[in-house]
């Protein structure tokens, strides 16, 4: 079975000569991963630089969807992942909000959720 695959930015970047920085949605997911480990390893995990363009997320999503995180769901769930915010580019679904891609690890993977 093919794994989920989340994009996320790398820390300690750079925006017009100005930083360090870091992405605070990505946190977000960092968090969610330093308390439940084993979704590092059930996940296919990605670390892009900040700078646009960003040529991955274009080839798999197209220009219009560089933001992150994002999850590219790979996997076939049970159950409607509408409630997540699941949007569809290329061919492919994915979620590239926060909360939506917390409840669905949550949901999907069995640890959890936001509160």
């Amino acid at each position: 079975m093919a794994k989920d695959r989340l994009f996320l930015l790398k820390p300690n970047f750079m925006d017009q000569g100005e930083g360090p920085f870091f992405c605070p949605y990505c946190a977000c997911i960092e968090g969610m991963l330093a308390f439940y480990p084993r979704l590092r390893q059930e996940l296919e995990i990605h670390y892009l630089d900040y700078p646009r363009p960003r040529p991955v997320l274009i080839g798999e999503l197209g220009p219009e969807n560089q933001a992150m995180p994002v999850l590219i769901v790979e996997r076939d769930p049970a159950g409607d992942l509408v409630p997540y915010g699941v949007r569809e580019a290329q061919g492919k679904r994915f979620l590239d909000e926060p909360e939506g891609i917390e409840h669905y690890l949550a949901a999907t993977y069995g640890v959890g959720r936001p509160h």
